[in-house]
């Protein structure tokens, strides 16, 4: 298994040949720098360490200088670890969209839209009181009972109840590459992945 850091761009729809119109995202992938391999004997797994998208020097730690220094490559904004990787990698070498071919499924991780303290009827989709007419005029968007009484004299825990809504870590699998653009860095996948615009996301072969 081998993956990629990219970016979303957005989303599209393009035709098959058939004629039926699929729905798609394009994400920009790569090109990334491996920039740490993990060993066995050093770290006690196996991983290759890659980074992408370039960051201010100025805006760079010296620890991490260095560290992107001895990969021999310019500060990067985002790092992450494959645990496994199809083919043997050096310190330095690029990985690109040329990874994938038209047809493969993959795995691509996000996080999602943060949508903040949000009630029970956007966040669990309540239906809330509706129209009825029994004296409650302000009650359209409310939970409801949470049903305890007497006993247990305590709401349970795991309650569907208002809270912060987004902003979790998601994976959506098995969307297949519709087109790769290598000269753009270009990857076109079928369906939605989490994520605002421009935000990182992961894409595991």
């Amino acid at each position: 298994m081998s993956g990629i850091i990219g970016k979303k761009v957005g989303m599209t729809s393009i035709f098959d040949a058939d004629g039926k119109n699929i729905p798609c995202t394009v994400i920009e992938a790569g090109p990334c720098v491996v920039t740490q391999l993990r060993t066995v004997d050093t770290d006690g797994y196996t991983a290759v360490q890659l980074a992408f998208s370039d960051k201010k020097e100025k805006n760079t730690t010296g620890s991490l200088k260095g560290h992107f220094a001895k990969a021999g490559t310019t500060p990067k904004r985002k790092l992450v670890e494959f645990k496994t990787f199809e083919d043997e990698k050096a310190l330095g070498d690029t990985v690109d969209v040329s990874i994938f071919v038209e047809g493969d499924f993959v795995d691509v991780v996000g996080t999602s839209k943060g949508k903040g303290f949000q009630g029970v009827v956007k966040r669990y989709g309540f239906a809330g009181v509706g129209g009825q007419t029994h004296g409650q005029h302000n009650r359209l968007r409310a939970p409801g009972s949470l049903g305890a009484s007497s006993w247990p004299s305590r709401v349970f825990k795991g309650m569907r109840m208002a809270g912060r809504m987004g902003g979790d870590r998601v994976k959506i699998q098995n969307l297949q590459v519709l087109k790769v653009y290598t000269e753009q860095n270009l990857l076109v996948v079928s369906g939605s992945i989490p994520g605002a615009k421009g935000s990182y996301v992961i894409v595991d072969k």
